[in-house]
């Protein structure tokens, strides 16, 4: 089968945005920065505004290369529902397995993500979101720790993944073992005082995000569930020095004991250590992620560099899109282009015949992901 329609496992996404989106507001979902661009400038005047404007615009009944202003002004007049319908049906996904964790009210549902893709949809539950739902609810910090678990496994019932964004919220570079009951207690009581005072629970406290990641990691373990770990690219509000996934090295090596599929996602710029990474550990699986799309007119070379070294039967396709819908057809249009290009320079070249790549491009677009993630 030509990769072009080649179905593929979103094996890390979003929600979409049911929002009629503005000229601001469009921008602000193609932005990982939290300002806005200089004046007299647009969020268009990257790679990624270029892919919108050449990809997405004949979609929607526009001429490539239309202006961003056009673009917005005819998604607006065809309405959100229809633009997001037309594009997460072209985008040709096989299910979408969705992180639910993030500005969650603002979004589509995992399942109402999937019905505009027409295409199963399987929940991941975000460990700090629970944490920080939890805390909201008054609980004392002796009775957190019970009150947590509880509600960790009563929403992961029905899931098929948990994730952590420890790199985002207190780095990689933070101590990895599980913590004692009177470290949790008191660094609850802590985070919690500053919350209140603050009026908004988010949770960055190393000890907490840790006693999270540990009562996780016993859910994946018993449930034979993986656990996705977000690395390096993202908001401002990481140092991404200290995202470099080879600092939880130690943690990572724990899961493997345990039998927990680790899934290092998108990786940017760490992509040789996360290749590195799935190497050497049996439990490690990486992806590329939503690089491909910032990276646009070098989604090929960025997908070159994350298979220099990388095991295929530990490489998985996803999109990370988040809110727009053209991020997932983008993430996939852009990937398949890419692959279908290295994999003809491979043959051109010598190194593997038709059949090694035809199995190579199924187990990045499914195999690797049903594998890891029961009953996808």
């Amino acid at each position: 089968m030509p990769i072009e329609t080649l179905p593929l496992i979103d094996h890390h996404c979003h929600g979409i945005s049911p929002a009629q989106l503005d000229w601001k507001q469009f921008q602000a979902l193609f932005s990982e920065s939290y300002r806005p661009p200089p004046p007299g400038t647009n969020e268009f005047q990257k790679p990624l505004g270029l892919a919108i404007r050449s990809f997405c615009a004949p979609l929607l009944d526009l001429e490539p290369h239309v202006s961003g202003e056009a673009y917005v002004e005819k998604r607006l007049a065809l309405g959100a529902a229809e633009v997001n319908r037309r594009l997460m049906r072209t985008s040709h996904l096989d299910c979408l397995i969705v992180d639910t964790g993030h500005r969650s009210s603002a979004i589509h549902s995992f399942e109402e993500t999937g019905a505009l893709a027409g295409r199963p949809a399987h929940e991941v539950v975000r460990i700090e979101a629970i944490i920080e739902e939890v805390a909201a609810t008054g609980v004392s910090a002796e009775n957190f720790a019970r009150a947590f678990a509880d509600r960790l496994a009563e929403r992961s019932a029905g899931a098929v993944g948990l994730k952590s964004i420890v790199a985002y919220r207190c780095t990689f570079a933070i101590p990895q073992s599980a913590p004692a009951p009177a470290e949790i207690v008191k660094a609850v009581g802590a985070w919690m005082k500053a919350s209140q005072a603050a009026g908004k629970f988010r949770i960055g406290d190393p000890t907490v995000i840790r006693h999270g990641l540990w009562v996780g990691a016993e859910i994946c373990r018993a449930k034979k569930l993986p656990l996705q770990l977000h690395v390096g690219f993202g908001d401002p509000d990481i140092y991404m020095h200290a995202c470099d996934p080879t600092h939880f090295t130690d943690f990572i090596a724990a899961m493997e004991k345990w039998q927990v599929p680790i899934t290092l996602l998108h990786n940017w710029p760490f992509l040789k250590e996360a290749q590195w990474l799935s190497e050497v550990f049996e439990n490690v699986y990486y992806d590329a992620g939503v690089i491909l799309n910032y990276g646009a007119a070098e989604s090929e070379n960025i997908l070159r560099e994350a298979l220099q070294i990388g095991k295929f039967q530990k490489f998985l396709f996803s999109t990370d899109a988040f809110g727009l819908s053209e991020l997932y057809y983008l993430g996939a249009f852009l990937f398949r282009r890419a692959f279908q290009r290295i994999l003809d320079s491979w043959i051109r070249d010598g190194f593997c015949s038709a059949k090694d790549a035809d199995e190579i491009a199924a187990l990045v677009a499914r195999t690797n992901a049903r594998r890891i993630y029961q009953g996808v």
